[in-house]
């Protein structure tokens, strides 16, 4: 298989490039949905966040209240840290396990990590970076997502500068633009893919880095 890793911050659109990309054929493993997926209720990661932050973050139906999780750890390194030893080692198994199911095949595999440069990338094919104005993100995360301007701010703050995530981009996807203006720059980056030397397919599965800083994501 050929992996390719997806980043892009908060607000930039990265999830509708990744299902561009699928529509073009590519398997999609997104960490986001995977730490949605373990901390539903009656999993270790929900049982030891509870634990850790008591009952005032499960919602009245008895799931996890992202944004409870966010006021809680935002602000705070050690609360942060603690929430990534709970969620993170779950999450990297859950991705190598899905990823060990694809290997052997000559699938494209995209990783949609919104934290791949933070938290490492060895291995890949290439990096798509999904890349947008933070001012504009502002604003769509503001008209589109119901964010509190402030809050916006403060979340696109907290991750890897505009420039850190450029500067490893093998293919920049500008999302400035209209949806049609997208849809040509995801094809372009699909060219890209199409040009790149496939690993054997006897290569070994190794570990990616997938912290899972952002329980509002």
């Amino acid at each position: 298989m050929l992996e390719i890793g997806l980043t892009g911050g908060i607000g930039s659109g990265k999830s509708t490039v990744a299902a561009l990309l699928v529509e073009r054929g590519a398997v999609l493993l997104d960490a986001d949905a995977i730490v949605r997926e373990v901390q539903q209720p009656d999993t270790p990661v929900f049982a030891a966040m509870v634990e850790r932050w008591g009952d005032g973050i499960v919602a009245g139906d008895g799931t996890l209240d992202r944004q409870a999780v966010a006021d809680r750890v935002f602000g705070d390194p050690d609360e942060l840290k603690a929430l990534n030893a709970i969620v993170h080692p779950a999450v990297g198994d859950e991705m190598t396990r899905r990823r060990a199911e694809l290997a052997g095949t000559d699938a494209t595999v995209v990783l949609d990590i919104p934290l791949l440069v933070e938290s490492g990338h060895e291995g890949l094919g290439g990096i798509i970076v999904v890349d947008i104005d933070p001012e504009v993100a502002v604003e769509r995360l503001v008209a589109h997502r119901g964010f509190a301007e402030q809050d916006a701010r403060d979340r696109i703050a907290r991750q890897a500068a505009r420039e850190d995530r450029l500067a490893r981009a093998d293919v920049v996807v500008d999302n400035s633009g209209t949806l049609d203006d997208l849809e040509a720059e995801v094809e372009r980056a699909w060219a890209w893919i199409d040009t790149l030397e496939r690993p054997p397919l006897d290569r070994e599965v190794t570990r990616i880095g997938s912290r899972a800083e952002r329980p509002d994501a």
